[in-house]
């Protein structure tokens, strides 16, 4: 083969790893900004000059072959390498660029993120931002995220996490609502109210309380709730108190407007719920040797808009 055609096959290489890595032909196809007539032609080209078969087709997928397979795994390495080189290269040029991708929970994005990116993307012109609201939990290295935000206690021991800010959980009602049932006491009294709750398992629900200052004979106590909404997106469920339906417990970026506005009321304030969502928000991404500046430009933007929390003046 002349070396020609070798300089050609790099380009078929790397398709395959697309293709292989998003497992459709549209998947592909959308992230290399092509159509998926162009990736079936260029996989079809590079099985005929390999002289067998590298993908497996069906009606919603695409499969490799052991060969396609091995393919894949022997190239991986040097287009990630390239890309790294690449990326190094550019960043050294100047200011932050390029394309940057976020994952972040739906709740979280639309009240605390979405509003804080024209600033950001003002400060960094060349940057461009894709940003995915989604609740599940995305693979970063599969779906080509550069950052994934996360509400959790745990990030991956195999991602490099940045803290955010620290975050704490709220009980909160309308003012409506606790005129007509009244207002909780202590944790037991929660019992007899109806209780907006996120599902965690199919377990009967339970709120754990602790007190804020410690006094004689008191100490953290489990309360089993009831209610009639359980949803898992704390937006819904904040709407659902708004509209007067019971007392739900929230992260506090999702309450914090409410309660500033005076809609919602805090219900037990010198109680602290535990265990219902987590207390620390992080910037994850998967480990690498070189981090794009626009990804540590995105992080520090965050670190210092969220620095004062959001439980601040509740």
């Amino acid at each position: 083969m002349n070396e020609q055609k070798i300089h050609e096959l790099w380009g078929h290489f790397h398709w395959l790893n697309v293709l292989a890595q998003q497992g459709s032909y549209t998947a592909a196809a959308a992230r290399l900004g092509v159509s998926k007539a162009a990736v079936s032609q260029r996989m079809a080209e590079l099985e005929r000059l390999a002289g067998v078969a590298l993908v497996q087709r069906t009606t919603r997928s695409v499969r490799l072959t052991e060969a396609g397979q091995r393919l894949v795994d022997d190239t991986r390495a040097s287009f990630e390498h390239i890309a790294q080189c690449f990326a190094q290269v550019r960043d050294a040029a100047g200011a932050p660029r390029g394309l940057l991708r976020v994952t972040a929970p739906v709740a979280f994005a639309r009240q605390q993120l979405v509003p804080r990116l024209p600033e950001f993307l003002r400060q960094y012109p060349e940057v461009r931002l894709e940003l995915d609201m989604a609740d599940r939990l995305s693979s970063l290295a599969t779906e080509g995220f550069d950052l994934a935000i996360r509400h959790t206690a745990h990030p991956p021991d195999t991602h490099v996490a940045w803290t955010l800010c620290a975050t704490r959980s709220v009980l909160a009602a309308s003012r409506a609502y606790l005129r007509k049932h009244g207002m909780p006491e202590s944790p037991g009294d929660l019992t007899q109210h109806n209780c907006l709750h996120y599902p965690r398992s199919q377990d009967t629900p339970a709120w754990t309380l602790e007190p804020l200052r410690s006094k004689a004979g008191t100490e953290r106590v489990t309360v089993q709730v009831s209610g009639s909404l359980a949803a898992n997106n704390s937006e819904a469920l904040r709407d659902a108190a708004l509209g007067g339906l019971g007392i739900a417990l929230l992260p506090d970026f999702t309450a914090q407007a409410s309660l500033l506005s005076g809609k919602l009321v805090q219900v037990l304030p010198d109680w602290k719920p535990v265990g219902g969502f987590a207390e620390q928000l992080y910037a994850i991404r998967p480990y690498s040797a070189h981090v794009p500046r626009a990804v540590t430009a995105f992080v520090a933007h965050l670190r210092a808009a969220l620095a004062p929390g959001f439980a601040e003046g509740l």
